[in-house]
């Protein structure tokens, strides 16, 4: 049995080896008879044209490299591009010269030396590829849509895929510091408003940009992880992933058949990231019935893209005096308002226009009841307010604003109503909006007082004349009885007066009370109670009787000699700009007093006293945590960036400090004394010069002569920043050493040496977010740089905290610090 039975096992072994090599051999069959890209020798080249079909294919004639006419554009619209050659519709996934189209009789040529050059017909280069470098030997295109050149050894030298548009295609790959940029409409394939990029600190981002510029303005969508690549498969799914491949974050996945389907990554003109699919045959399997067209398959943000787009600078995801809705499938759609029309109908991005003349503010008359109130319910627009009132009732914050010739619109939500002027910026409807804009337009029918005064100038002409001639010859009397009847004044009435007249003002345009120093006297209790006291007065605390214990700060500035009516009005007007600001991070200013040389202002008590009570210990309140502390400092910049770039009038704080950053109940951090500097006069500062701040927070230029500008802020909030990370005092008594310890030094020394943990090493929260200190402590050294044109915008040092904006190595502030 066993001599009958040996031959088998080596039957079976030649048996299967045969059967795995006729595998193997057809399975290599199939991959060697995949077509292969046709090499595009050294001197070819393609020309524009309208009746043109001079182009380069991939093996399967997917994909054409060459010239496509834009749709409805002139002989000057030729698009070097590539493009799906098999559907119907040629759509364009990249393309070389997008802001510069070219006309009939353009060449693009691989020219012998191994340059891809595109030339107009007079020869001038439009376009060449960056980084190709020498030793290229011919051209390809590939059937995944990747125009390359390549060396003799078939290296890859440039490659379209490394150098994208708007679309990515699957197997590409966007790696850091690639991006996106849209198209600027339909059918205007020249960069547009929105860009989609892989930074180089490995966040993935959706941006608005300068437009026409690229540069990034405002991001509306980020990954809020570090990542190394955002990889599409041939599966179509979409993934953002680290340099070791493990996946971050899903962007798109996909539940189609993608044999049967052609698939592309774009983003778009309106800045909404679609996938989109298209059928590759006629009739696909599955007894699906697709299309003739691309369909969207998924598309991010998926909230309301209208809201995400509230630029600080610029006009938001439509132009001004637009506002945006979405409608079907995530399509923002840009409208106007009653009574305005768009700029250009062809473009609706570009905003729109009033269609009636606007209120003529320098009538008598200022045009009582020839204006109207437009309710657009779930509409706002966010940005642009210069006034704003509380606890007021809707129509009274209609008539706020018909009575304000300065006054284009209100929006009025949950008994609070903001004046905004045109133009209007970032406006969007959603149905979460609980709030609505109240636009103001001119009734039907209603001529402008100005139209009116022409047509009175032309009959009073000839009748001014005359009056002058008269009054030539009776100047001399009339100045003689002018003085005999003018009544002299008694000096402290008219300033009494003056103070009386611009006080009225103040409180009925801010909506502040207006309190009398006996008033403050006693809700202080003879102020009895000291909160703090600084360079400009000393605050106690108060209960506003008549309010029901209603807790408020009243600061006592200090007393001015005898005023003169200039110094009134400059106080009423500093208390006017102060009083109509409005910033959750701001400590709201409830009222005044200003009598005599008594001046006094009235805040809103906040019951988590300062930072420096909290952050420095000592006192009765907790030492916040890593991320009450992270907050703190988102807080604090963003109320800088209301002071300094969205307020009617700039103001510059001059002295951010713990001491004037206080914590409400919340622990919300608000800025405090914001607008003293402007109140204060120069002789009125403590120090013999007019340096205003306190010693470790002074920005260098205080002590030069050189302007002072908002970057003085800046400085000041980098060392706070510092302060918050470390939760130690700018300067502070090393116990060990016996010596002093600038924050400063210590923290670059200890980010320049790699052991930034030192700062936070007692913080077990912060030692676990120690990427997020590393940002911070950047973010810092770069505010408090010697030189202020170094130091980044409140803007900016918001979007780097938060990680939107890559922060780069910072300078050595040292020299700083020799200057103090």
């Amino acid at each position: 049995m066993a001599s009958y039975y040996s031959p088998q096992p080596k039957f079976y072994y030649y048996y299967y080896s045969s059967l795995i090599f006729i595998c193997l051999s057809t399975l290599m069959f199939r991959i060697n008879s995949q077509p292969a890209p046709r090499n595009i020798s050294l001197g070819s080249s393609l020309t524009a044209g309208a009746a043109s079909k001079d182009y380069w294919l991939s093996p399967s004639g997917e994909f054409a490299f060459g010239f496509q006419q834009v749709a409805g554009s002139s002989a000057n619209g030729f698009l070097l591009a590539i493009w799906y050659n098999k559907i119907a519709q040629k759509t364009i996934v990249w393309s070389a010269n997008r802001n510069e189209l070219v006309s009939s009789g353009s060449t693009v040529k691989l020219t012998k030396d191994g340059s891809l050059m595109l030339a107009d017909p007079s020869g001038r280069q439009i376009w060449g590829p960056n980084g190709v470098g020498t030793g290229v030997s011919y051209g390809a295109l590939f059937d995944t849509g990747n125009f390359v050149l390549a060396n003799r050894n078939a290296t890859v030298l440039w490659g379209s895929f490394d150098q994208p548009t708007d679309t990515i295609l699957p197997s590409q790959i966007m790696k850091r510091g690639t991006e996106l940029i849209s198209k600027y409409s339909p059918a205007n394939y020249s960069t547009g408003r929105f860009k989609f990029t892989l930074q180089n600190d490995g966040n993935l981002v959706a941006y608005t940009t300068f437009y026409p510029q690229t540069g990034s303005n405002y991001p509306y969508w980020a990954s809020n992880t570090a990542g190394s690549s955002v990889n599409f498969n041939k599966s179509g799914n979409v993934f953002f992933s680290s340099a070791n491949g493990t996946i971050l974050l899903y962007l798109f996945t996909n539940q189609e058949p993608t044999q049967e389907l052609h698939q592309r990554l774009t983003i778009d003109h309106d800045g909404v990231i679609r996938l989109y699919a298209y059928p590759k045959q006629s009739s696909p399997s599955a007894g699906r019935r697709w299309p003739a067209e691309w369909t969207t398959l998924g598309f991010m943000p998926k909230e309301n893209i209208c809201a995400l787009m509230r630029e600080d600078t610029g006009s938001g995801a439509c132009g001004f005096n637009s506002y945006c809705q979405i409608e079907d499938a995530q399509f923002p759609k840009c409208k106007c308002p009653q009574g305005y029309k768009f700029v250009d109908h062809s473009d609706e991005s570009r905003g729109c226009l009033k269609t009636f003349p606007p209120q003529d503010c320098s009538s008598a008359e200022k045009e009582d009841g020839l204006f109207d109130l437009v309710e657009m319910v779930n509409t706002i627009f966010p940005s642009g307010d210069y006034e704003y009132y509380e606890s007021i009732s809707e129509d009274m914050c209609r008539e706020l604003c018909l009575s304000d010739c300065l006054c284009d619109a209100v929006t009025y939500e949950r008994a609070s109503c903001w004046k905004k002027r045109a133009p209007l910026s970032n406006g969007y409807m959603d149905q979460e909006n609980t709030g609505k804009t109240l636009l103001k337009v001119r009734r039907q029918n209603s001529t402008s007082t100005a139209e009116k005064k022409k047509k009175h100038d032309r009959s009073m002409r000839l009748m001014v004349t005359a009056g002058w001639v008269l009054l030539g010859s009776s100047v001399f009397v009339n100045l003689l009885f002018l003085v005999a009847g003018c009544p002299w004044r008694n000096k402290n009435r008219m300033m009494s007066q003056v103070a009386d007249d611009s006080d009225e003002a103040t409180a009925l345009s801010t909506n502040l009370q207006r309190f009398t120093y006996r008033e403050m006297e006693s809700a202080t209790e003879g102020f009895k109670q000291v909160l703090g006291s600084g360079g400009s007065g000393t605050v106690y605390k108060g209960v506003l009787g008549e309010r029901s214990g209603e807790l408020v700060a009243v600061k006592v500035l200090d007393k001015l000699p005898e005023r003169d009516g200039h110094d009134v009005r400059e106080f009423a007007t500093e208390v006017k700009i102060i009083g109509g600001t409005n910033h959750k991070n701001l400590v709201k200013l409830v009222g005044y007093s200003n009598e005599g040389q008594h001046r006094l202002l009235v805040y809103e008590f906040m019951s988590n006293g300062s930072l420096a009570d909290s952050l420095f210990g000592g006192g009765s309140f907790p030492r916040p945590n890593w991320y009450t502390r992270t907050q703190i400092a988102y807080s604090v910049a963003r109320g800088l960036v209301y002071l300094h770039d969205e307020c009617s009038t700039q103001i510059i704080h001059c002295d951010i400090k713990p001491q004037n950053i206080l914590l409400d109940e919340g622990m919300t951090a608000r800025i405090s004394d914001f607008g003293l500097s402007k109140l204060m006069k120069a002789d009125q500062t403590r120090t013999t010069t007019a340096i205003r701040g306190t010693k470790g927070y002074l920005a260098p230029e205080w002590f030069r002569n050189v302007p002072v500008t908002a970057k003085v802020d800046v400085h000041s909030f980098g060392i706070v920043l510092l302060e918050l990370v470390c939760c130690r005092k700018n300067f502070l008594l090393d116990f060990d050493k016996e010596e002093e310890m600038v924050l400063v030094d210590w923290a670059y020394d200890c980010y320049s040496r790699g052991k930034l943990y030192k700062l936070v090493e007692k913080d077990e929260e912060a030692m676990e977010d120690l990427k997020k200190v590393e940002r911070f402590v950047k973010v810092a050294l770069w505010c408090i740089q010697e030189d202020p044109s170094l130091r980044p915008g409140m803007k900016k040092v918001v979007h780097m905290l938060e990680g939107a904006v890559p922060v780069s190595e910072p300078p050595d502030p040292n020299s700083f610090m020799s200057a103090v």
